[in-house]
C-alpha cells in the first residue's frame, strides 16, 4: 500500500517552473530519503503535500486521498525553519500542535511524557522554549510534530543543531517509528545518515526528479564495475600494475572501521576475480575483497553536475 502516491505534479511561481512532471511513490512503512541541492524543489514539494502550497497539475494522494488541509491531518511535518513559540512553555507548545492535528489532550499527554523521556527532557515541561538550547529546542520541534502519532512523518533537515549524541537518539527514534509501521520521509543533506536509515531515496534538482526508487538498487545500476582490496600489508602497486591484472590501482583510506590498506581498482580485461586475487595473495594476505558500489554522496554529486 502506497502512502504516499504523487503524478505528474508541476508548479510554477511565475515563470519559474518550481516542480516539473515529479512522479513519487512512497510505501507504507518505508523510510524515504528526499534529496537535492538547494533550490531544487524539495520545499515546495513538501509544502504542496502538507497542503500548505497549491499545485497548478498533478495528483498528490496521501492514503488514497487527494492532499488537503484535511489529510494534513495524518501527517507529521517539521520544516527546516523553527516554528515555535519563544515564550511558550515546552508543555503548552506541545499540546497546542497536537490539539491543532486533532489529537485528544489526554493522548497528547501519554505521548509528550514518552518523548521528552526519550529526548532526556524529563522534568523541563514548564521551562520556556527561549531558555533552551538550540538543540533541545530542536527535540521540542520533532515532539510536537510526533505528539498527534501521525501516519507519514516528514523530517526536513532534523539533524540541524544535534550533536553527535543527540543525532544518533534521533536516529534511534525514526527506527522507532519504522518498526513501528510509521512512514518516514527525510529530507537532508547529511549523506551518511539517508544512506545508513533510508530504504528507499528520491533525488531532485531545477524542479525534476531525476532518480527513485530502492538504495541498493540505484548503487548497482550506477557502480563502475570497480573492486575493493584491503590487505594487512602493502601491495607493489607498479608490479601488479606491469603484470597486466589491473588497468589501474589506488591506495585509498580504509572502510568499514577495518584495519590494513585498502585499494581501489579496475580489472583488466579478461581478468576474473580468482586470478587477481592469486596475484595480490603473493605479496599480504587479503581481509576483504568485495565489489565497489558508489556511494549515495557519489551518485548525487554525479547526477546533480550532469
Amino acid at each position: 500500500m502506497s502512502v504516499l502516491e504523487i503524478e505528474g505534479l508541476t508548479k510554477y511561481f511565475g515563470d519559474l517552473l518550481a516542480l516539473d512532471n515529479v512522479q513519487m511513490n512512497v510505501a507504507q512503512g518505508a523510510i524515504c530519503g528526499l534529496l537535492g541541492p538547494n533550490g531544487a524543489g524539495k520545499t515546495t514539494l513538501l509544502r504542496i503535500i502538507n497542503g500548505i502550497l497549491t499545485k497548478d497539475s498533478g495528483t498528490v494522494e496521501i492514503l488514497g486521498e487527494e492532499a488537503s488541509l484535511q489529510t494534513a491531518r495524518k501527517i507529521g511535518y517539521m520544516p527546516e525553519e523553527r516554528g515555535l513559540y519563544d515564550n511558550m512553555t515546552i508543555e503548552n507548545q506541545i499540546m497546542y500542535f497536537g490539539q491543532l492535528k486533532g489529537a485528544r489532550p489526554q493522548r497528547i499527554r501519554e505521548v509528550m511524557r514518552e518523548y521528552l523521556d526519550l529526548f532526556n527532557l524529563k522534568g523541563s515541561e514548564r521551562r520556556k522554549l527561549k531558555e533552551l538550547s538550540k538543540g533541545n529546542q530542536q527535540k521540542v520541534q520533532i515532539i510536537s510534530t510526533l505528539v498527534h502519532e501521525p501516519h507519514l512523518v516528514i523530517l526536513d533537515e532534523p539533524f540541524s543543531g544535534f550533536d553527535p549524541i543527540n543525532g544518533q537518539l534521533l536516529q534511534q527514534l525514526i527506527e522507532r517509528l519504522h518498526n513501528n509501521g510509521t512512514t518516514v520521509m527525510l529530507s537532508s543533506h547529511n549523506m551518511h545518515a539517508v544512506e545508513e536509515m533510508c530504504d528507499s531515496i528520491a533525488l531532485i534538482n531545477h524542479g525534476h526528479l531525476l532518480l527513485e526508487g530502492n538504495i541498493n538498487d540505484i548503487k548497482e545500476a550506477n557502480k563502475k564495475d570497480e573492486t575493493i582490496i584491503i590487505t594487512t600489508s602493502p601491495l607493489p602497486l607498479s608490479s601488479i600494475g606491469e603484470a597486466g591484472y589491473v588497468d589501474w590501482i589506488r591506495l585509498e583510506s580504509s572502510i568499514k572501521q577495518r584495519k590494513g590498506y585498502c585499494y581501489r581498482l579496475k580489472k583488466a580485461q579478461g581478468i576474473n576475480n580468482i586470478d587477481l586475487l592469486n596475484q595480490v595473495s603473493k605479496y599480504s594476505d587479503i581481509s576483504l575483497f568485495e565489489e565497489a558500489l558508489p556511494s549515495l554522496n557519489d551518485i548525487f554529486i554525479s547526477k546533480v553536475s550532469e
